[in-house]
């Protein structure tokens, strides 16, 4: 997940500090112009003039903000770019003493929810989580979603399912058993205390009062939704692969595996790979993806030149000296999303001679 952080003041930029620290990749924390040598920080750090204008941009660039100001600040800055719960990015306020966390936009599918409760536990705040089905203790099947990295079919349907748990009514849960990742989702839900009925080609007709969620690819969804059912189809997992030249196959499957387990996955889950065309002749990293049976495109420089700028992805001098750019894995990863772009389920990673980036397509 790529995160940005901002404070305002001078104690509000220590609290900022310390969750960049709860983070795994540190995030990228923005402060003030006035504040660039009265608050010193070791990771990546962007001053502004204006807040207005870093947050427009930070909205579409990053997976997460966490703001350490007043809440009405956050909602005046981010209320003309907020489109749909299904994209946007998830916005966290802390105040400054760090006494709360309040997750405030994109709680379920964008995880503030999950990444409010984490980051008030590594500073000692009070979690401020006000989501329905949080607060009365029922997993939303939209939050197991976003745990599962699956997007939620039709969006109206979110609402259905989850008044309907709020009354008190059972959610039947049905999995397509041909899905590659089916025993996946098995097992996670399971641990979730979650009961699956698998079933094999035409989805299950729906009962008379029955309320259900269907784990199904988006192509088998049925023309006209039933409006008691809420869809979950699997997204896309994209890995951007950058690598030194002559790397064996056995090492680029040694950092994919690796790469997944940090999110919690095996290599069959990846569907794409990406690279720049620089690379589209290495043996290695063609035999890796013929062995895994995906496909992978390769992009020129100056397409993953844009996403770079587009996303302010950290460049490499040392990369941008050797083959003319200076982010290959995420750079590649977001131009294989497309215009909906992605979620960073792994950031640039490097694993001896092989980088990976994994991001879930929005």
């Amino acid at each position: 997940m790529r995160t940005a952080l901002f404070a305002l003041t001078e104690s509000g930029a220590q609290l900022a500090l310390r969750l960049s620290e709860a983070l795994g990749d540190g995030g990228t924390i923005h402060l003030p112009e006035r504040l660039r040598s009265s608050v010193i920080t070791s990771c990546e750090t962007v001053y502004f003039t204006r807040l207005a204008d870093v947050i427009k941009t930070a909205f579409v660039r990053y997976d997460a903000l966490i703001c350490v100001m007043a809440t009405g600040i956050v909602v005046r800055m981010i209320a003309p770019y907020t489109t749909s719960k299904l994209y946007d990015p998830a916005v966290i306020v802390f105040d400054e003493a760090g006494h709360h966390g309040i997750s405030l936009l994109s709680g379920h599918v964008g995880g503030a929810n999950e990444l409010t409760r984490n980051l008030c536990a590594a500073v000692g705040a009070d979690p401020v989580i006000t989501t329905a089905t949080d607060v009365t203790g029922v997993l939303a099947p939209d939050a197991i979603a976003a745990r599962l990295a699956l997007r939620p079919v039709p969006k109206a349907a979110i609402q259905t399912v989850n008044t309907a748990l709020l009354e008190g009514k059972t959610l039947t849960y049905y999995l397509d058993a041909s899905l590659s990742q089916a025993p996946f989702y098995e097992e996670q839900l399971r641990r979730e205390d979650v009961q699956v009925r698998s079933f094999q080609g035409a989805i299950p007709s729906v009962g008379a009062d029955e309320f259900r969620v269907v784990i199904v690819q988006a192509d088998d969804i049925p023309n006209m939704h039933e409006p008691r059912t809420l869809y979950l189809t699997p997204r896309r997992l994209i890995a951007g692969v950058g690598c030194r030249a002559g790397v064996p196959e056995a090492k680029i499957l040694r950092a994919l595996t690796e790469a997944c387990g940090m999110i919690g996955r095996e290599p069959s889950a990846i569907d794409l790979f990406a690279s720049t065309v620089v690379k589209s002749h290495e043996d290695g990293l063609l035999s890796a993806v013929r062995t895994l049976g995906r496909e992978i495109r390769f992009y020129p420089n100056e397409e993953l030149a844009a996403m770079i700028q587009e996303y302010g992805l950290i460049e490499s001098n040392f990369v941008r000296q050797t083959i003319g750019v200076g982010n290959v894995s995420e750079a590649a990863a977001l131009c294989a999303a497309g215009e909906a772009g992605g979620r960073m389920a792994l950031g640039k990673t490097s694993f001896g001679k092989v980088t990976v980036a994994l991001l879930w397509e929005k």
